[in-house]
Parts: C-alpha cells; structure tokens; sequence
C-alpha cells in the first residue's frame, strides 16, 4: 500500500553522479600518478657487484613521490567535487 510506482519521468531524471569535471579530475590524477611512478623506476646498476647511487636522486627521491601525492589528492578531489553545486 504505501509503495510508490515509478513512473517513467522518474527514470529519465536520473542522472549519474559523477560528471565531466569529476572524470577530467580522476584522468589528471591518474596521469600524475602514472608520471611519479614512471619518475621513481630506473637507477639500478647494470652489475650487481657495483652499487649505483643515481637511486638517490632528486628525481627519484623528492619528485616523483610529490607528483603521487598530488595525484592522489587530485582524485579525493574528483570524488569529492559535487558538479551540481551552483557556485
């Protein structure tokens, strides 16, 4: 008795949660992840006898690990961004 039909007004008012601002948000976190990470590989030796210090780098050290932590804020953002909000 105190169910309510849907009526098919009310399916074509819905709307996905995340928009276009979110996906271009969550895309340029990814892509600055995927950049930090690409930043943080290399360095080894070629001989295992010989150690290398290009591992400590500022590169490899401070860079590339900044760039992760920007894209993961980045996607806390998109998750967080509310595109319906009037500004």
């Amino acid at each position: 008795m105190g169910k309510k039909q849907k009526t098919s007004g009310d399916a074509a008012r819905k709307e996905f949660i995340f928009q276009k601002k979110n996906y271009l948000f969550m895309f340029l976190g990814l892509g600055c992840m995927a950049l930090g990470f690409i930043l943080m590989s290399g360095g080894g030796s070629d001989d295992p006898q010989v150690f290398s210090t290009d591992i400590y780098s500022f590169r490899r050290i401070k860079l590339a690990p900044a760039l992760v932590l920007i894209g993961l804020a980045l996607e806390v953002y998109a998750i967080l961004l509310n595109p319906h909000k009037k500004d």
